[in-house]
């Protein structure tokens, strides 16, 4: 039998014992990846949506008293395979913090070295911790020893432009017992700037390491853009971050692109009102905040699901001001159930 190319792009991976069927995963997302939206993630793109992630955990707040972190504890076993991202920059506290989140249920502990936000990685968390790559391998190393679970780290390519450490820390994290490394290319210093974009990195992470997994991540908006990446990088997988937002099909898009060479039809208004509606009905339902907070949150990501569409500047105008889940309703359920088309 003859394995094409598109085939081995997606095959599956390892990460300790736990198999990701599809190696097109979520990004953590700190106010986006919360379980409502990764739950959606997986009812529109099934397998082809290999990994979920949850929002970051501060190693600071689990090990105290925790109250500001657990409406964040919203992880479900029907999606497993998901890791679980915290933060920090004292080993013994990350490690303590592991722990807290094994006994959660956690499946998966994802450490956060790749969040270039001042106010973390100015405080040693983050990205912050690429500063000294042996106290970045200190921090792995004891997380590996409080848990069972597999451990895995998202990293950068560096804190500034002029001090690389993505490929020196990937050798360290694989000795200390990382199961997987996610790298985005860019160095914190940048954030998401519109740099011209520059993979190389994560090709050279992949050389470095010896047995375990390399998923790429940065400025994948096409399923063209992710066989791409595979293919100048040797990474074994993608993840994906912003462009999944407010479109929660992406993976399976991506994945029959990549197998097939075809592109599947774009959702409907109907299907994307639908997938918005259950967005932020499944939110209120699962979340520790009350309705006008869950309303308040989802004025940031509702809009996002007709992005694609001009002729619907005043409907997400309409989503940006929304104060309860009945204007929501109100707005979408017309859209959701066709009484309302682009022609009117």
């Amino acid at each position: 039998m003859i394995v094409t190319r598109e085939q081995t792009r997606l095959n599956p991976i390892r990460i300790g014992d736990i198999e990701i069927k599809t190696p097109l995963t979520l990004a953590p997302m700190d106010g986006m990846t919360n379980y409502a939206f990764r739950r959606l993630c997986r009812e529109h793109s099934g397998d082809d949506c290999g990994l979920v992630c949850t929002e970051l955990l501060s190693s600071n707040i689990l090990t105290g008293s925790g109250a500001r972190s657990r409406y964040k504890f919203d992880w479900q076993p029907d999606e497993f395979p998901f890791a679980v991202q915290i933060f920090g920059s004292e080993p013994a506290m990350m490690a303590e913090s592991a722990q807290i989140l094994e006994d959660a249920g956690a499946a998966m502990i994802d450490i956060n070295m790749g969040c270039w936000v001042p106010k973390i990685a100015r405080k040693g968390g983050g990205a912050g911790l690429l500063r000294d790559v042996c106290t970045a391998a200190s921090v792995v190393e004891a997380v590996v020893n409080a848990v069972n679970v597999p451990v895995t780290v998202k990293v950068r390519a560096g804190l500034k432009r002029d001090h690389p450490t993505a490929v020196d820390f990937a050798r360290l994290a694989e000795e200390a017992g990382a199961q997987m490394i996610a790298v985005h290319w860019r160095f914190a210093e940048q954030g998401f700037r519109d740099d011209p974009v520059d993979w190389s990195v994560i090709g050279e992470v992949k050389a470095a390491v010896k047995k375990i997994p390399v998923l790429g991540n940065g400025d994948v908006k096409t399923a063209e853009d992710a066989m791409r990446m595979m293919d100048e990088t040797g990474c074994d997988g993608v993840m994906i971050g912003r462009a999944a937002a407010g479109h929660p099909w992406l993976f399976k898009h991506f994945a029959h692109k990549i197998r097939t060479g075809e592109e599947l039809p774009s959702p409907s208004l109907a299907v994307r009102a639908q997938a918005a509606l259950d967005h932020a009905h499944v939110m209120l339902e699962t979340d520790d905040y009350p309705e006008p907070k869950v309303a308040l949150h989802l004025r940031g990501r509702l809009h996002q699901y007709f992005d694609e569409y001009d002729v619907l500047a005043e409907l997400r105008q309409s989503l940006v001001r929304v104060n309860s889940i009945a204007e929501i309703d109100a707005l979408l359920e017309p859209l959701a159930n066709g009484e309302m088309s682009l022609d009117e």
